[in-house]
């Protein structure tokens, strides 16, 4: 058969999203009255992303973005009042206020669940469907378009393919920067003996960061600790795991209770370039990184929505290299700099050494007490490097 008979067989789209979870499934909402026929595939059962059990810390300019997709409003979220910033063991603290901002907020704290099923139901109302159990197995582009070969053997084809999740193969090369940081995350819901007042704090330790997140009425805990810790704090029983944790986390706020404890590895995983030939990926498909501040899924989201305006002002092929171009510098501020942070705080901060010690209990008193460098810190954690909506 011809190369041109067989394409026409083919499903033919503007857009394929690959993966349908918050991220996809925010792509699509911001762009279902483009006119692009967009098609959203994912390789699990509809609705799979309502059970996700991860806690997520969302940033003041996701507020806005979920806003502006409709969803804000059906989504039970915690506000963040107040950010408290130290380091056990040395000298120096921080504290950030939403006050200060004139926000009610600096940020929120959801279950990624709820977000799922936010978006999920504005998929259902807006009449946008979902390929289900529709797994990629690579993407071929081309001058003219891409083809996504699927595990039914059926494949489809688009103008531009949408990597929201997972790694899929392509035939060019975008090779990913990898770092382990030989740490995992143990996550948890604490209940505190005290209201927490809103507040969240980040508590730096030589094994890593501790987050204590207000969730509802209760905590959300992300204990950072090395693979052989993190075994430990999994089959502690949960008197012995409080014990721990209220030694790492100090006297600020007392624990009564603690729910069943999950964990996961800790890597730092990007690619330099977001786009490549007839694709663009983007959330945990354009980058993983560690949880310190909380970044991730709101960095994803930022780059949804600069994604959907770009192939908003570029009509026509979205698929150009041009479009992809203005994309990828849109972009690289932001990216990068939300990746250095990140990764230089965990780098700073996950150690022993007595002089870094001293200069980040400095660092931490030169915070609270300059309102420039807090200003800076706070607007970045609220919307992003660029450190504006």
């Amino acid at each position: 058969m011809e190369l041109d008979a067989f394409q026409d067989t083919l499903q033919d789209y503007d857009l394929a999203i690959i993966g349908a979870g918050p991220v996809g499934m925010a792509l699509a909402l911001a762009l279902k009255d483009s006119g692009l026929r967009i098609a959203l595939l994912d390789g699990r059962a509809r609705g799979a992303a309502r059970q996700d059990p991860r806690v997520l810390a969302l940033s003041y300019g996701t507020r806005l973005t979920l806003e502006r997709l409709g969803v804000w409003d059906k989504i039970s979220a915690t506000p963040i009042a107040s950010i408290h910033i130290s380091q056990q063991g040395g000298l120096g603290r921080s504290l950030l206020e939403a006050t200060e901002y004139g926000q009610d907020a600096l940020g929120y704290v959801a279950s990624a669940g709820a977000v799922s099923a936010a978006l999920d139901d504005a998929l259902l109302a807006a009449r946008i469907p979902v390929q289900n159990y529709t797994l990629v197995h690579d993407l071929k582009p081309d001058a003219d378009g891409i083809t996504i070969n699927l595990n039914d053997g059926q494949p489809l084809r688009a103008r531009l393919a949408a990597c929201a999740e997972g790694a899929v193969q392509t035939s060019e090369s975008n090779p990913l920067v990898e770092h382990d940081y030989q740490q995992h995350a143990v996550i948890c819901i604490a209940t505190p003996t005290t209201p927490h007042g809103g507040r969240a704090w980040e508590r730096f330790t030589p094994d890593g960061p501790l987050a204590v997140l207000p969730y509802g009425q209760d905590c959300a805990i992300v204990h950072t600790a090395s693979p052989e810790h993190a075994d430990q704090l999994l089959d502690d029983h949960d008197h012995a795991y409080l014990g721990r944790l209220q030694r790492h986390f100090g006297q600020r706020l007392r624990f009564s209770a603690v729910s069943d404890r999950a964990r996961f590895p800790l890597l730092l995983r990007y690619r330099p370039n977001p786009v490549g030939a007839r694709t663009l990926w983007l959330g945990n498909a354009a980058q993983t990184l560690h949880p310190v501040a909380g970044q991730g899924f709101n960095l994803a989201l930022r780059d949804v929505w600069a994604c959907a305006q770009t192939l908003l002002r570029n009509p026509g092929d979205p698929g150009q290299a041009s479009t992809l171009a203005a994309y990828a510098q849109a972009r690289q501020l932001d990216r990068s700099g939300t990746i250095r942070f990140t990764d230089g705080l965990v780098r700073l901060f996950s150690n022993n050494n007595p002089l870094l010690k001293h200069a980040r209990g400095a660092g931490l008193l030169a915070l609270d007490l300059l309102p420039g460098p807090r200003h800076f810190i706070a607007k970045r954690m609220m919307f992003g490097a660029r450190a504006w909506p």
